[in-house]
């Protein structure tokens, strides 16, 4: 059974009783709604951007669908983009925290189109980090990467031990880094970087090329498509369910720890699964209640360019200096996702992200 962190509870009790003002860019996408969707629920007042070029306004509908009207009174939503460092301005000012998701992400992506990465993921979190400073904000939690640990060979993966990247896309996240920890020396500014493992769970985009591999597979079975495994299927990852990053982005930006400020965290479960074995695992719950599918099989292609061979996490430092703890292993995580792919995965679904 899941379960809640105590630290994370206490955090949640103390914002209902003291609301604070956030900003969530990237509102639209995966990680970004989740964000918005627990801040709502705590009675706080968010401001959401995105240009909707990897979000979709269908995630913003279902969030206000799960919140109450009251709630939902309280979430502004700018349609801009963090290219723009004029509209940078303008949603940070009179924000306490803010929560940067906004980003073009995939490896495969940063490899067709470099420049393209570079402008959103660099240029875009300079007008961000810039436009926070000047409006004075707490703090600013940002969205690093696992692909940071580049070809360094260990596992798990300590923050302070990286390697070279291994694509344009990781290039930006390490750079995102840099700019953080100069900000923090030369500004005094606070930031916090959380590297993201694998995060998966409803709302998750499965179409195309970019697309993660849980809800790409999940889709693919209930098309009765075969899935592809990239490789022999024994590269090894470790997947992160949603609610651990939400959990992570929230202790983030409000701890009061001085030590645990201006700082990468790992935000994972410091576990690791095989893609053969999460092919069983959701075959295996998907089964449960479509039974034809207990004999998929999937076929196995190339491996892809710019991936790592295995990635797992060393979450120490986030246990320690945040009182991260997290609340879902993968299993569980797939099992709580799974009745929304269901219900979204379909030829006749009129939002498939």
């Amino acid at each position: 059974m899941a379960f809640v962190s105590s630290d994370f509870a206490q955090l949640s009790q103390r914002l209902q009783s003291k609301p604070a003002r956030w900003l969530v860019t990237g509102c639209a996408g995966f990680i970004g709604s989740h964000l918005i969707e627990t801040l709502l629920k705590l009675n706080q007042t968010v401001v959401g951007l995105d240009n909707f070029s990897t979000g979709h306004p269908c995630n913003l509908d279902e969030v206000q669908a799960l919140v109450t009207p009251g709630q939902w009174l309280k979430f502004q939503f700018v349609k801009a983009d963090i290219r723009d460092p004029d509209a940078c301005r303008q949603v940070c000012l009179d924000v306490d925290y803010v929560l940067h998701q906004a980003a073009l992400g995939s490896v495969p992506r940063s490899l067709a189109d470099p420049l393209a990465t570079n402008a959103s993921n660099i240029d875009g979190f300079l007008n961000m980090l810039v436009a926070a400073r000047d409006a004075k904000v707490r703090r600013f939690v940002y969205a690093a990467s696992s692909s940071t640990y580049g070809d360094h060979p260990d596992l798990p993966k300590v923050e302070d031990t990286i390697g070279r990247p291994l694509s344009p896309y990781a290039v930006t996240k390490l750079v995102n880094e840099l700019y953080a920890d100069v900000f923090a020396r030369c500004y005094g500014f606070a930031s916090i970087g959380l590297r993201y493992f694998n995060v998966f769970g409803a709302r998750q985009d499965p179409e195309g090329a970019y697309a993660a591999v849980i809800p790409r597979w999940t889709r693919a079975m209930l098309l009765g498509e075969q899935v592809l495994i990239n490789g022999d299927g024994e590269t090894s990852r470790d997947f992160c369910f949603v609610n651990n990053a939400v959990q992570a982005n929230l202790l983030a930006a409000t701890t009061e720890n001085p030590g645990a400020v201006n700082q990468v965290y790992n935000v994972a479960l410091d576990d690791r699964t095989s893609l053969n074995r999460l092919f069983e695992m959701l075959r295996a719950v998907l089964a449960e209640t479509k039974p034809e599918l207990g004999s998929a099989k999937p076929g196995y292609g190339e491996f892809r360019p710019g991936d790592v061979r295995h990635s797992q996490a060393d979450i120490a430092k986030a246990r320690r200096l945040l009182h991260y703890a997290p609340t879902h292993r993968l299993e569980e995580g797939i099992r709580i996702a799974m009745p929304w792919y269901v219900s979204h995965f379909t030829p006749s679904s009129p939002c498939t992200a």
